[in-house]
């Protein structure tokens, strides 16, 4: 004999941010969530700027006031044209006042977000928690069973999979995905400057990719550079003063002396899309469900529009009786999901190709078109506005 599984109305597979933030959002529903991931301090020193949707759904969870000292307020963004061409574009800047917004959101380092949502986490009394991975996932017609890596069985109405590229509920769930390798490296890292950064966020754009520095609290800031893989392997290398005076030139000086701080990342970056983002009682979030590089800021904000529309879907059906799990739940996610993700990969995808691109009328489409967005304001409004979130999510 042996013991029936315990049966969940959702579970969430993975912990990174948008696994924590569905599992939040879920478990303050009224569903009956488990929490499948291991508890691990976060690995590395990244950040991630969160638009205004996202810490306004931050807020909403109890997460946000935990971590806010450790955010800086991006209030100006900067796209500069470092490409050295023949055909360059002008500068644009955009100003989160002339939206009437206080910022356009935070920069925050991942390990303070993290901290913050593992604790507003284990407050839940509705969310279990499983300080484990999964083995394997089986969908099922009722439910899906799931048994970890220490031999213990679970079974959900409803699995939410927030376990990455690698998504072990994707290929249980037959999704297939599309990748490109974008033949690209980011290099990421912190510095500290002797100029205040002014809450400025000032993207450099190279014949290879952009280079952006985020403001962090104090003289602070983090530095995304996008390039070539060899070039990005090369700066990896680098001793720390060789590539602090790497980055001040890169930044043209613009924050003074510039020092690199300890601990430094590089990873290839590649455009994933899955052909559905649910089936077959799963429902795909985050890295699962899409895979971006790091221009625009689109990536986890993407990933917390995930968490907040299974959320909000799942709490709906299970309030008029409905399976969370069930076919038109689903179908009511993907169609949420859908046109958002796929336009934001489609925008991102070119604007990273035309500032690729040596061909010459692409570049001056480019040009033109910047110099569009800076010099009309209501255009350069409509593509702030359009960057926080996308139009039809705001409620007028």
């Amino acid at each position: 004999m042996t013991d029936a599984p315990q049966v969940y109305d959702t579970a969430v597979i993975g912990g990174g941010p948008a696994g924590l933030t569905a599992a939040i959002a879920l478990a303050e529903t009224g569903a009956k969530t488990a929490l499948l991931a291991r508890r691990a301090p976060y690995a590395d020193n990244r950040t991630t700027a969160l638009l205004g949707a996202s810490t306004d759904l931050l807020e909403r969870l109890d997460v946000w006031r935990r971590c806010k000292d450790q955010a800086a307020a991006l209030q100006t963004m900067r796209l500069v044209d470092d490409t050295g061409r023949l055909i360059r574009a002008p500068e644009v800047r955009f100003s989160s006042d002339e939206i009437d917004l206080d910022q356009f959101g935070f920069n925050i380092d991942n390990r303070s977000l993290m901290a913050a949502l593992e604790q507003r986490a284990a407050e839940l009394s509705g969310l279990t928690r499983f300080d484990d991975e999964a083995e394997t996932i089986h969908p099922e017609h009722a439910d899906v069973s799931i048994r970890t890596g220490r031999g213990e069985s679970l079974a959900a109405r409803l699995v939410i999979g927030a376990d990455g590229r690698q998504s072990l509920s994707r290929e249980a769930a037959g999704i297939a995905v599309k990748r490109r390798d974008l033949h690209q490296s980011a290099l990421t890292f912190n510095i500290g400057h002797t100029h205040p950064h002014k809450n400025i966020s000032t993207e450099f754009h190279t014949p290879h990719g952009p280079c952006v520095f985020v403001p962090l609290p104090g003289n602070r800031c983090s530095v995304v550079w996008v390039s070539a893989p060899k070039q990005a392997e090369r700066l990896m290398a680098l001793g720390d003063d060789e590539l602090s005076d790497a980055a001040e030139k890169q930044s043209h000086s613009i924050l003074g002396r510039v020092q690199v701080e300890p601990g430094r990342n590089v990873f290839p970056l590649a455009i994933e899309s899955p052909r559905q983002f649910a089936k077959d009682r799963v429902a795909l979030v985050g890295e699962s469900a899409h895979v971006l590089p790091p221009i625009g800021a689109q990536g986890l904000n993407m990933g917390l529009r995930d968490a907040a529309d299974i959320a909000d879907i799942v709490g709906q059906a299970m309030s008029i009786g409905e399976d969370p799990g069930s076919p038109q739940v689903l179908a009511r996610y993907q169609s949420a999901r859908r046109t958002d993700v796929l336009s934001r990969t489609f925008t991102i995808d070119i604007a990273n190709r035309s500032l690729l691109s040596d061909f010459l009328p692409i570049q001056s489409l480019r040009a033109a078109g910047l110099h569009l967005i800076g010099s009309i304001g209501p255009l350069r409004r409509l593509a702030m506005r359009e960057g926080l979130a996308p139009s039809w999510r705001r409620v007028s």
